[in-house]
């Protein structure tokens, strides 16, 4: 059963606690879905998440890269930013299938480009502009209250 949560994240810091409460509440393995326009505040929260599963090191966007990977403690992440692809068969290149086959987590932004190859989402975080700051949709099978 699916379920929907949402929180008004008022500022920066608002979302850095946002993204630092679901990855306490995650379950892995998982991929993560991350939605919204540009500027919303996707990469923001992939590296705020990170952070908070250990990672110390710099976190950088993979907006030119299309894909990142982090150890953070024991687990394996990959973060991909999709907006540049041009064509989903693109990932072949990229190794897409190993690495996700591997990883703990799997963050995506942009994932409508990846198309029917990039895993199906476990969770959903959809960032929205609301002056002044966002609103997070979060959507997933698992009870993030707990």
């Amino acid at each position: 059963m699916m379920q929907a949560q949402t929180k008004n994240l008022i500022d920066e810091d608002a979302l850095l606690t946002a993204a630092t409460q679901f990855g306490s509440a995650l379950r892995f393995p998982a991929v993560v879905y991350l939605s919204g326009e540009l500027g919303a505040g996707k990469t923001t929260f992939a590296r705020a998440l990170i952070q908070s599963l250990g990672y110390e090191g710099n976190v950088k966007s993979p907006t030119y890269t299309l894909l990142e990977t982090y150890q953070a403690g024991s687990l394996q992440v990959v973060h991909f930013d999709l907006y540049r692809l041009e064509d989903p068969e693109e990932l072949h290149a990229l190794g897409y299938r190993e690495l996700t086959s591997q990883a703990d987590l799997v963050l995506v932004e942009w994932s409508e480009k990846g198309g029917s190859l990039i895993p199906a989402a476990d969770y959903v975080v959809a960032l929205e502009y609301a002056l002044p700051g966002r609103i997070m949709h979060i959507s997933t099978a698992v009870d993030l209250s707990k």
